[in-house]
């Protein structure tokens, strides 16, 4: 049996892998566009490449920009853009001094332990995807903001391809801003998925922090690899409470998994958490594990907030008797010398 901490320190290592807003039921992303086709006016893009990978190349890389704003934001939707090749891609908000333009190889998830280092503000699993932020809630970008731009990329194909991808940032007035938005992660590590067969893990409970008890939120998503074919979640009273659905989409696309949106957004109920299950279908002739490469397997879904309490990256895992934990602030952050 993995021990704790070994679980903890391979969520948060190869966690890799999202978002938009929509009337009293769900709905789904959009792109963002000005009225003539372009950005809307006022917005600010970052690009991560152009780079050309090679045949059967799967890699992560990283790149490090300033925005150039001459003032701060108040971002109130990001627009992601991405090649055919992307995977995922995650735009973060940093506290980097020195810029690095030329992609770079980067850790999955870099800095997600210590907020003081900066912390995510958009997962991508579509080519082009909006997070759309309730009226009045935004992301808040200094002047001169830093940015990470990290791109998962696969080349599965017996050609050369070009992976690129852009990130388009746009204000909302300082007036019409009220409260900052911030995302939460949340997964089992427990998957398991014999070769030629299919597999269910779940439902697994996880309590939500108390201190994000009166939270609304406005958009959530699912994430797998290649064989997976279902995520549903719930929030509920208890471990034992059934639960109501929050993200249930069909078909569920492990490629360009849907974004439900919620306006106005969902609560978890008083005390209590979310429920998630994660399904498999894999064909292949190998067991997949829990891995951030696209031959292994995840079990995973995030959701954006209002008010900010802070970035999480959660997990629960049946192992060593059950164990619940999120970093910033369980004692188990600690094993990783945060």
């Amino acid at each position: 049996m993995r021990t704790v901490n070994t679980i903890f320190l391979s969520l948060l290592l190869l966690v890799g892998a999202c978002n938009d807003g929509g009337g009293d039921d769900q709905g789904t992303a959009d792109a963002a566009i000005g009225d003539d086709g372009g950005p809307p006016p006022g917005s600010v893009t970052v690009t991560w490449g152009p780079v050309t990978v090679n045949p059967n190349i799967e890699n992560t890389q990283c790149v490090t920009k300033r925005l150039g704003n001459a003032e701060q934001l108040r971002v109130g939707s990001i627009t992601n853009a991405l090649s055919a090749t992307s995977h995922h891609f995650i735009v973060y908000r940093v506290a980097d001094t020195v810029e690095q333009v030329d992609p770079y190889p980067c850790q999955p998830f870099a800095d997600t332990l210590d907020p003081t280092n900066g912390a995510p503000l958009m997962i991508t699993q579509r080519s082009t995807e909006t997070l759309t932020l309730p009226q009045g809630v935004a992301f808040t970008l200094e002047a001169n903001q830093m940015v990470r731009l990290e791109m998962h990329y696969i080349n599965a194909t017996s050609t050369a391809v070009e992976a690129m991808a852009t990130s388009t940032f746009t204000p909302i007035a300082e007036d019409d801003f009220r409260d900052e938005a911030e995302f939460l992660f949340i997964g089992n590590p427990d998957v398991d998925v014999k070769a030629n067969s299919t597999a269910i893990l779940g439902p697994s409970y996880f309590p939500l922090p108390t201190d994000l008890a009166d939270v609304s939120f406005f958009a959530i998503t699912g994430h797998t690899h290649q064989w997976g074919t279902n995520v549903t979640v719930s929030t509920a009273t208890s471990a034992s409470d059934t639960g109501t659905p929050v993200y249930d989409v069909s078909p569920f696309l492990w490629d360009e998994p849907e974004v439900v949106a919620y306006d106005p957004g969902f609560k978890v109920p008083n005390g209590g958490g979310f429920r998630f299950t994660c399904e498999w279908n894999n064909m292949s002739n190998a067991d997949v594990g829990f891995g951030e490469s696209a031959n292994e397997e995840m079990c995973f879904f995030w959701a954006y907030y209002y008010p900010s309490k802070g970035a999480r990256v959660c997990f629960h895992t049946d192992q060593a008797g059950g164990v619940d934990a999120c970093c910033p602030g369980s004692v188990l952050c600690s094993l990783l010398g945060q």
